[in-house]
């Protein structure tokens, strides 16, 4: 496995495989529930990142308020000072999204299987089809609200360039040729890298070197002294590049949640094709 500045947020399967008897480990199946249930890691608990979102909110994707997602967490049986350890199928789409908001909520011990179950399906490890039997926990949410940007953080980034805006949709989404809100385009001054284009591996998705990260951001202009914005049509593809970015030794990062669905649809905001 590939060396980052922050290692310890990308968890091997060999590590996991050591430690699934580990009561202070918690592992956490991103997945939907169909999936969990033809085949998962033992001992994974099933959280779907759609539990995450907060249908009340108006703004797409924004997580639970911390008393629901106290709860959330608490069903998972999620607790304050377990390691927990996410994967999905592998490009960690789904996983990474799970850890912002870990993140968001200040859990101290999160890291992303490398590989997700693809890799570990492909090492013939063991997999269980029983449904993990969870006891409410009593976690305790830490909201760190330098985790999230909100559209008014987003507004004075621009107007400040307190910040750097990662725009990490496709090209066709970034120059508005293609358009899934009212209107297509870019936040001002926002550089894209497709998160896509973090990914390597033929069979089993991974994320491609250090070397090969850092020059991609290197081309934008981005760097870990630099404070980041991402943003996306829905924050899910941004979370996977804040996850990124946090394994490049990023510190001063945020999810922009509400990414272009908020801001592309709202025709007071300011846009550039």
């Amino acid at each position: 496995m590939p060396s980052y500045p922050n290692i310890d947020l990308l968890v091997s399967t060999d590590w996991l495989a050591a430690n699934l008897s580990n009561p202070g480990v918690k592992i956490v199946d991103s997945r939907g529930a169909s999936r969990y249930a033809e085949g998962h890691i033992p001992g994974a608990v099933n959280l779907p990142v759609a539990r995450l979102d907060d249908p009340a909110n108006p703004v797409r994707s924004m997580p639970h308020p911390a008393e629901r997602m106290a709860t959330v967490f608490s069903n998972a049986g999620l607790q304050n000072d377990d390691t927990i350890v996410i994967y999905d199928d592998g490009p960690a789409l789904m996983a990474s999204r799970l850890f912002w908001v870990l993140e968001l909520y200040g859990h101290p011990k999160v890291g992303i299987l490398d590989g997700g179950i693809t890799r570990w399906l492909a090492e013939n490890r063991e997999i269980s089809r029983e449904a993990m039997q969870v006891t409410a926990s009593g976690y305790t949410p830490s909201l760190q609200r330098n985790r999230l940007a909100t559209r008014d953080d987003v507004k004075a980034a621009i107007q400040s360039k307190s910040a750097a805006l990662l725009d990490v949709r496709s090209p066709a989404e970034y120059s508005g040729a293609e358009a899934h809100s009212a209107r297509g385009g870019h936040i001002p001054g926002a550089k894209n890298v497709n998160w896509e284009q973090t990914l390597g591996g033929m069979n089993i998705p991974a994320f491609k070197t250090e070397k090969e990260l850092t020059e991609l951001y290197d081309a934008v202009g981005l760097s870990p002294d630099k404070t980041v914005i991402t943003y996306c049509q829905g924050g899910v593809r941004a979370a996977h590049s804040y996850y990124v970015l946090r394994l490049l030794g990023y510190d001063n990062v945020s999810n922009y949640t509400g990414s272009w669905g908020e801001w592309g649809n709202d025709p007071s905001l300011p846009a550039e094709k």
